[in-house]
Formats: C-alpha cells, sequence, structure tokens
C-alpha cells in the first residue's frame, strides 16, 4: 500500500520559468483525454441501452448484432483514450520534470483516425438501415 501512495505522490519542483505552467497544461491535456473518452464510453453505453426501447415501438428495431458491434467499438474507443491519455500524463510528466516535451503527434493522428472511422461507419449503418426500411415498406 505504501508503494502505491509513494507512487501516486509527486516531489514538489521549483517554478522557475514555465515549469508550473507546463504542468498545469499536461494535467488540462489529460483531462481532455479524459472527457473524450468517457464521452465515447457514454455513447457506446447509450447504444446498447437502445435495445430496451425495442420493446416500447416496433419501429425501433436494430440489428441486434449491428448494435452491440457499434457500441463495443466505442466503449473500446474509449477505453483507448482514457488509457493513451493516461499514459501519455505520466510519460510527458516525467519530460517535463528532465526539461524535455515531445509533441503528441501519433495520439491526435489515433483519434482523429478512429472518430473518422466510427463516423463513416456510422453513415453507412444510417443508410443501409434507411435503404432496409424502404425495402421492407415497398
Amino acid at each position: 500500500m505504501s508503494r502505491i501512495l509513494k507512487l501516486l505522490s509527486a516531489a514538489p519542483i521549483a517554478n522557475s520559468g514555465s515549469v508550473a505552467r507546463d504542468h498545469l497544461a499536461n494535467e488540462r491535456t489529460f483531462l481532455s483525454w479524459t472527457r473524450t473518452g468517457l464521452g465515447f464510453v457514454a455513447l457506446g453505453v447509450a447504444l446498447a441501452k437502445l435495445d430496451a426501447l425495442e420493446a416500447l415501438s416496433p419501429v425501433l428495431r436494430q440489428d441486434h448484432y449491428n448494435l452491440k458491434v457499434q457500441s463495443a467499438v466505442l466503449v473500446g474507443s474509449g477505453a483507448g483514450c482514457l488509457s493513451y491519455g493516461t499514459t501519455r500524463y505520466f510519460v510527458s510528466m516525467r519530460l517535463l520534470q528532465r526539461g524535455l516535451f515531445r509533441p503528441n503527434i501519433a495520439g491526435i493522428a489515433l483519434v482523429a483516425i478512429t472518430s473518422a472511422g466510427i463516423a463513416v461507419g456510422g453513415g453507412l449503418l444510417v443508410v443501409n438501415s434507411e435503404k432496409g426500411m424502404q425495402n421492407a415498406a415497398g
């Protein structure tokens, strides 16, 4: 237990130049990654709960497999954001303590590609479900 507490505590750092400002910016970035990850997770959970609405209206019937896959992708993306943000925070903190900084090119590219993939996949599912509804009605 003391090892965990020691790991979680940070040594005081001299506030010279922009050191405190850099560490506070690192914390804000971590919180942004957390907020993004929790947004993905919340959307995935909400999508999974659409099954409960199915009993209320036959219009809301969805393909269960697609719904589960979409939910899993969103929750997985959220977990990935949370993991990456946490890792990035501690790596950046150690670099800042040594007076170094590494730009976050990989993380930004990863979130951009993941978000674009989710948007394209969601768009395709909407188009396919509309075609299915038109075929069923016609």
